[in-house]
């Protein structure tokens, strides 16, 4: 029985090999394959009625009449020459520009087609050739990602295989509506654009990321809504490239690719889109060159002038009536075929209609006449052509040409509304494969975080996005095991790879990569996020040792920061993978994830708001360093959860050594009661550790004998206690000269006195009981009246550390600072930043003697070591940002709540507004003429300011936070006052956050 089957099996393997070889002996060009089609290649199309075809534009009686009146009086030359598409290129000599001139002017071509170059010359130039054509050009571009695919200084769309992922399609048709804008601003008629090519084969050198993927159906819908939008602007759209390019593995621009699939598979999977489209309304098709036996039986005719491809299958089969181009003449897959006039002749007869960047114009014109005076070429099969091409010149509104505009040309093809539109298309595309235990989004903002970048590409943008969310170490090392090493360290490791932002570079793993990546992913818990095609991660065999896969599929600016968003839920993942990777991940795969409520990053358009008008804020700030009014700031503003402006204007000091950037460390003075102090009284209200009417003399026994035991908690937060408004305690530990005096102060720290002040200045420990004395034994207004007061908010650093027995520093970085990711705010700065990272608050010259930079500036909280509960907290306007956030979604972040709604609602009440005071617990709430903002903010809105130049405000109506960060302080508080209150800069720039709403 086993040598049975042996036998049967060696019989089985040679029959193979005989019938494989018997079917090589007999096709030694190409063998037709049934390539298995996919699950999701299997849909029929179901063609429209003629009734349901849509059109791009119906033919009219003033088109018709148009059309045989220029057509009638045209010469023989001139109607050959509309059959010409010519290459042009406005980056080149006046040779080359001269030679389209002769070209237009004296060979009569029908139209061009613009290759590299930029915006403005192409214009002036387009506008040139035209003056000297008899019959207004065509103009076309291959705008398949926008004008950018061919011109600099343009916008630059995702690329296909990137909107291949998106599954809203109004997006991808807005898309093509701002291609249309963008291509009539510059007078172009003709998109090269959609690509139709379905991308089964990963290793296709010419289409890829030019393909909206391997699913029929998602490029055929795809393509469809890019078609509709660039069409609705009156620009025609040139499907390509007929009859199927995605399966092929040579370049035709270098030889003839084979596509070995039978007739049968060419119509069920790459004619698909061509059925859709056609049905939708395209103008024009593009034939490529392509050596297809199943379609063409001839040997290494290419489709471009094969007849059965051309008329019997496009235009008789399919119905297509619109424009037929070849693929551009100078392409080998073409030019080997046939030479000068010939080739020209061979693709006419096949059936098209427009012959694309032929290779020589006067030599191919001389053999088409003489071809038409043989009777080879004809009036009837010229006037085809030549009508439908002045049909189409018609319908592009050529009839009634005009220049174009040069004014303002710049500005209306980069308006900001791209950008807007860009965030929103890559918030769609990203695209998560792998999601082990829910560890995206990352909620954990404790937790360490090490980074590892591979490839050669630019990653800052995704590294200071990632690093706005927590503490994110960079970590690099050129020996594995080191590395490794290194990582131990860490809880997670985020590793991402970035490749050159350009179609056709290879945007592969190098083997060194490779091995990286693999040994990393071995041994650490690992995130991988890759900026490149999706055909990337195919060398990559196991995903088992990756608990997060992200495919951002491009690598820009603006994917960089969406990607940082989505790893860490600011917005939620929604992509579709639109090719397959193996047996790991195939077509349509994609998980999405959570929106969790943390600050994301975005353009002001896509919330409604004018980055026109917020731009204005420059000059606001500059007016402000020009005045000496501070030497630097920083300004943010965020709306519905979204920063839309941050900008860091200045310097540190006048003397302009060190520019400010967005990291940098202000001292945030009174804000610091706002964002550190008060959130923790806010939980212990939660918790109902305190009532509103808890009274002073309960909350802490120093009180409870003294004229303020009876203060209310209410009463307290709201500066309606009657108490000082501050006391200069320094003063009273100085000499007549202003120098510290011995008995309060060292140089160096001893024994009792290790709190520092500042620089080699040391004040006695019990200091701070002096402090809390002078406090309890104040007097008291006997008026109860509004009068703001540091002492309510040292009062509660006391209270809130006899309650929880932890320090003040320590209770906001564990209940607040750390869990949010305010990475960069803290008390005592020098402990973890450099000076360089803080700008400095004064040069002081009447108490510590020395450039305060990295301590505190109010002297009461330099007393107390920098730790105070009115002062004392040094962040940036980021950070700050991310707490008022907090407040304005009533104690939640991140996923987490930190007190009720309930509570903050009862903080955010103004309790005494009847009789003038307009505040909240703790929350300025004064808009009048002697408030700090514009008069313009709602009355639910709130904030507070700090003395050393800075505003947080929030807007609930309006969903808005506004920081103002400077040092107004430095480098002294002159005779004049304070210049940036008394000329409104804060709140101007506020006005102008109010203008630019919108809706």
């Amino acid at each position: 029985m086993k040598n049975a089957i042996i036998k049967i099996g060696l019989f089985t393997i040679m029959l193979f090999f005989i019938i494989n070889c018997g079917v090589s002996k007999k096709s030694k060009t190409a063998v037709e394959t049934n390539k298995p089609v996919s699950t999701e290649n299997k849909e029929v199309y179901i063609p429209k009625t003629q009734a349901e075809k849509k059109h791009f534009l119906q033919d009219s009686d003033a088109e018709n009449r148009w059309t045989d009146s220029i057509y009638s009086k045209m010469t023989l030359d001139e109607k050959l020459g509309q059959l010409f598409f010519v290459s042009a290129y406005s980056n080149k000599d006046s040779v080359h520009v001269n030679k389209i001139k002769d070209l237009v002017a004296n060979y009569k071509v029908g139209g061009l087609i613009f290759f590299q170059g930029g915006p403005v010359r192409q214009a002036k130039l387009t506008n040139e050739y035209q003056a000297k054509a008899k019959i207004p050009l065509f103009i076309g571009l291959d705008a398949e990602w926008g004008l950018s695919m061919r011109l600099d200084s343009t916008y630059a769309y995702p690329w296909n295989m990137t909107l291949g992922a998106i599954q809203d399609l109004d997006l991808i048709e807005k898309v093509g509506r701002n291609m249309g804008i963008e291509c009539k601003r510059m007078g172009i008629h003709f998109n090269f654009a959609p690509v139709l090519d379905i991308n089964t084969n990963p290793l296709n050198p010419i289409i890829g990321n030019r393909s909206f993927g391997e699913s029929k159906t998602n490029v055929a819908n795809r393509a469809t809504a890019l078609m509709k939008g660039i069409q609705s602007q009156g620009v025609l759209c040139t499907g390509k490239h007929f009859p199927g390019h995605g399966d092929t593995a040579v370049d035709s621009h270098k030889a003839l690719p084979t596509v070995s699939f039978t007739k049968e598979h060419m119509d069920e999977v790459e004619l698909y889109p061509y059925k859709q489209l056609f049905d939708e309304g395209l103008a024009s098709v593009m034939v490529a060159h392509l050596n297809i036996p199943s379609l063409e039986p001839k040997e290494n005719i290419p489709s471009s002038a094969s007849y059965n491809v051309v008329t019997d299958l496009l235009q008789k089969q399919l119905g297509f009536e619109g424009l037929i181009f070849t693929d551009g003449l100078g392409m080998k897959g073409a030019s080997n075929f046939k030479g000068v006039g010939d080739l020209e002749l061979a693709v006419l007869e096949a059936g098209n209609d427009i012959f694309l960047c032929p290779d020589d114009v006067p030599a191919a014109l001389e053999k088409l006449k003489t071809f038409f005076s043989e009777g080879k070429i004809t009036e009837e099969r010229l006037a085809h052509s030549v009508k439908k091409i002045l049909h189409y010149k018609f319908k592009a509104g050529l009839n009634k040409y005009k220049p174009i505009d040069l004014n303002n040309l710049q500005k209306d093809l980069n308006s900001p509304d791209k950008d807007a539109l860009q965030y929103t298309l890559y918030e769609n595309a990203v695209t998560i494969l792998k999601n082990e235990k829910e560890i995206l989004p990352i909620k954990d903002l404790e937790q360490k975080i090490a980074y590892v970048k591979l490839g050669e590409d630019l990653n800052s943008d995704f590294i200071t996005a990632l690093k706005k969310y927590t503490n994110i170490t960079e970590v690099s090392n050129t020996d594995i095991d080191a590395l490794n090493e290194e990582l131990k360290k860490y809880d997670l490791v985020i590793v991402s790879y970035h490749k050159v932002n350009k179609a056709w570079e290879k945007q592969d793993f190098s083997s060194n990569e490779l091995f990286f990546l693999n040994k990393i992913a071995e041994n650490n818990k690992v995130i991988l996020d890759i900026f490149a095609k999706p055909y990337t991660l195919l060398p990559i065999q196991n995903f088992d040792d990756m608990e997060g896969l992200v495919v951002s599929y491009q690598n820009s600016n603006i994917s960089q920061i969406v990607s940082a968003e989505i790893l860490f839920g600011a917005k939620e993942a929604k992509g579709k993978l639109p090719v397959s990777i193996n047996e790991n991940f195939k077509v349509n795969a994609g998980i999405n994830t959570e929106k969790i409520d943390r600050l994301g990053f975005d353009t002001p358009e896509n919330l409604g708001m004018s980055s026109v008008i917020l731009s204005k804020i420059d000059a606001i700030a500059q007016k402000a360093i020009d005045g000496k009014m501070a030497p630097g700031m920083q300004v943010l503003v965020a709306r519905k959860g979204n920063v839309v402006f941050q900008k860091s204007y200045g310097y540190h000091t006048y003397n302009k050594d060190v520019k400010v950037s967005n990291t940098d460390l202000y001292d945030v003075a009174s804000i610091s009661k706002m964002i550190s102090t008060l959130p923790n009284v806010m939980q212990l209200y939660d918790k109902n550790k305190v009532t509103l009417e808890t009274k002073l003399g309960t909350m802490l026994p120093l009180f409870a004998k003294s004229n303020k035991q009876d203060i209310s908690f209410k009463d307290l937060l709201n500066h309606y206690a009657g108490l000082i408004a501050w006391s200069p305690f320094y003063k009273s530990t100085i000499d007549a000269k202003g120098y510290p005096l011995e008995k309060y102060y060292r140089k160096i720290p001893e024994k009792n006195f290790t709190t520092k002040v500042a620089d080699s200045l040391f004040i006695r420990n019990d200091y701070h009981d002096t402090i809390m004395k002078f406090i309890a034994d104040s007097p008291i207004s006997l008026k109860k009246e509004y009068k703001y007061s540091d002492f309510t908010f040292i009062i509660l650093k006391e209270y809130l550390e006899r309650v929880t027995h932890q320090k003040l520093e320590d209770l906001s970085q564990k209940n607040f600072f750390n869990s949010i990711g305010m990475n960069y705010t803290t008390y005592n700065p020098l402990l973890r930043f450099d000076k360089n990272e803080i700008a400095p608050t004064e040069i002081d010259t009447y108490f510590r003697h020395q450039l305060i930079q990295g301590y505190v500036h109010d002297m009461a909280a330099a007393m107390e070591g920098g730790v105070a509960g009115h002062a004392g907290v040094f962040s940036n306007a980021m950070d700050v940002a991310k707490m008022m956030q907090l407040f304005l979604q009533k104690g939640s972040y991140g996923g987490e709540r930190y007190f009720s709604e309930a509570t903050f609602d009862t903080f955010n009440t103004c309790f005494y507004c009847a009789q003038g005071v307009e505040r909240g617990l703790g929350f300025d709430k004064r808009l009048g003429k002697d408030g700090p903002t514009c008069q313009c903010a709602s009355a639910s809105s709130f904030g507070h300011t700090g003395f050393t130049g800075n505003m947080a405000w929030v807007d609930p109506e309006n969903e808005t936070v506004y920081v103002f960060l400077s040092n107004r302080t430095y480098p002294e508080i002159g005779e004049e006052g304070n210049k940036l209150a008394k000329e409104k800069i804060r709140e101007d720039i506020q006005k102008i956050i109010y203008e630019s709403i919108l809706k």
